[in-house]
This record gives C-alpha cells, structure tokens and sequence, in this order.
C-alpha cells in the first residue's frame, strides 16, 4: 500500500481550498480508499458535525447538530423561520462561543421575540436530518404560514440553470461529498446566495439568515435546495417569503399541502434537465411550443422524472 498526499478535494478540483481550520466546516481525517483494485492510505476532508446550543436571552431554546460555521446567519434565519423573529431588527445582538464538545449562540432579542419564544420552547435535542425535534405540541408542527406573492412567474429553463449552478458553487461538498446546500436564486436562475450544512434544514435557516442581513428580498426570487422537499422546509421558506422552491427530490404530501395553501410554487426532482411541479404550476413559463401533455398516473410521473417513457392513460 502507497501513502498519498493529502487530497484538496473529494472530486480532485483544480480550485484551491484554503484557510482550512477546526471550527469552519471540515476537517481531514485518515482513510483508506478501495479504487480500481488498488488499495491506498491517504487523507480526506469529512464534513464537521457540532452540537450548536441557540440561546436567547440566556435561555437555551434547541440544540442542533449542525456544521459550524455561518453560525450568525443560522441564528438569524432560525429565528424568522420559526417565528420568532419579525425581521432582523429583532437581535440584538450574537455572540458564538466554544462550550466543551460543542459550541453555544447567544442571542440578545426584543421582548416581543421573547415573549413569542415562550409560546414556542422546545424541551429536545434537534438531530442533523430534524427539522420539527422537540415541538411540544401538534400545533407547533403544523403551524400556519404567510401566504406569498402571487404576482411572479419563471422560466422553466431558469430553474434548471440554478441548479447546474448551485453544484458548482458548493465548495463543502466538493471537499466532503456530505454536505447539503440551500441557495437563493433570481428570476434568471443565478444563484445569489448559498449556504451549505450537513443537516438541511439548517442550511436554508443559514440562507434566510444570510438573505435578511443583506437585505435580500426573498420574494423576488425563488429558493432550490439539494434535497427533498418536506413541510417544514415549506415551512421556512415560506415563512421567508419565497414565492417557489425547487427540490433535486421529491417532495411530501404534506409539503404539497402546505405549498398549496400558501401559494407557492413547488418543483421536485429537478435533474437531468427533468422536472415535475407538485403545488401552483402557474407560476411556470414552458416554451412557447411544448411537446404534447400527457396525463400520467403518479407512479410514472416518478417514473418519467427518471427518465422513463410515460404512456398516456386512455
């Protein structure tokens, strides 16, 4: 067995990774690679997984494991997201700091956020993959949403163009292949704003917080992620104001609902130029000449979105 250099990418970029440190997102580890029957001692990056305590006004609300870095943005986009927060004017104030194994996000908020945190404590630890860990009652999970703007429409061809681009701008992920990413995009499908995280929730927390501290109006764009599309990332998109989100997965039932009451455009398995609209598919623009619709049981829909033949029902 050979010993390598260390790897600067999962996927051997070109692109340099620099200013690697604990505490940022990755870290190497030792590994030993099976490829193309030869056997090879080496480095790679594995993504950072942290438990991160989210205090406000030094009472612990949730803790999440979530990677470490963006942490102000995860904070303020956590806080709007769960309702917490009004806009950004509601923190005060956020200091991070290293408590043992983990790290703590002090938050100093308005009374009127405190006093909306006591109607919404939540008494459990939050795993990676949660998005409703820790709701003490039904009504917090299914809690209502703003309706969003209905005035806007997109290119299909928009949709797919930001997700070509959002790969290309997950530098995380190139490193450690673990990593989901949320971003924000303009009605042309240029990513303007992206965030990446091991858990998915928290990355579109990390990117709501992102877009309200540069002043970025949700509404004027739509949000894609790199992951399934369940309620509660309808939830806070919704909540951000984003009047569609894009999914490379499929989305659930009650995520179709929830779009569907708010009136947000919902798209899922958006891949290999392929896509299929769950909730308001007025919001689409298609070409101009379409080939022919064809009305399809749900089972081949699915089966279409993977590049199967759909036959028309009869």
């Amino acid at each position: 067995m050979s010993r390598s250099e260390p790897m600067t990418s999962r996927f051997h970029s070109t692109d340099p990774v620099s200013a690697i440190e604990a505490d940022t997102g990755a870290r190497r580890v030792p590994v030993l690679r099976w490829r193309e029957s030869f056997l090879t001692e080496m480095d790679d990056w594995v993504s950072e997984e942290v438990a991160i305590a989210l205090e406000f006004n030094g009472i612990s609300h949730a803790v999440m494991l979530a990677t470490p870095c963006d942490l102000e943005d995860f904070a303020l986009g956590f806080g709007i997201s769960e309702g917490i927060f009004a806009n950004a004017a509601d923190l005060y104030g956020c200091d991070v700091k290293k408590t043992g194994p983990g790290m703590t996000v002090r938050m100093d908020v308005s009374a009127r956020s405190f006093e909306s945190l006591k109607h919404r404590r939540r008494t459990l630890a939050g795993r990676t993959g949660c998005g409703v860990c820790g709701a003490e009652s039904l009504d917090q999970v299914f809690r209502p949403v703003p309706a969003v703007a209905l005035d806007i429409r997109f290119q299909g061809d928009a949709i797919m163009h930001a997700m070509r681009s959002m790969r290309e701008r997950q530098t995380w992920n190139r490193l450690t292949g673990s990593m989901h990413a949320a971003a924000w995009c303009d009605v042309n499908g240029n990513v303007r704003e992206l965030r990446e995280d091991v858990g998915r929730h928290n990355a579109l927390d990390k990117l709501i917080g992102a877009l309200t501290r540069s002043r970025l109006a949700a509404e004027g764009g739509f949000i894609a992620v790199t992951s399934r599309a369940s309620i509660e990332m309808v939830q806070k998109a919704a909540m951000a104001g984003a009047p569609l989100m894009a999914a490379v997965s499929a989305p659930t039932q009650l995520a179709v609902d929830t779009a569907q009451s708010a009136g947000m455009c919902l798209v899922g398995l958006v891949r290999h130029g392929d896509m299929v609209v769950y909730a308001h598919p007025e919001r689409i623009l298609f070409p101009s000449t379409p080939p022919p619709l064809l009305q399809c049981a749900g089972e081949e829909i699915i089966a279409a979105a993977f590049g199967h033949h759909c036959a028309m029902t009869r």
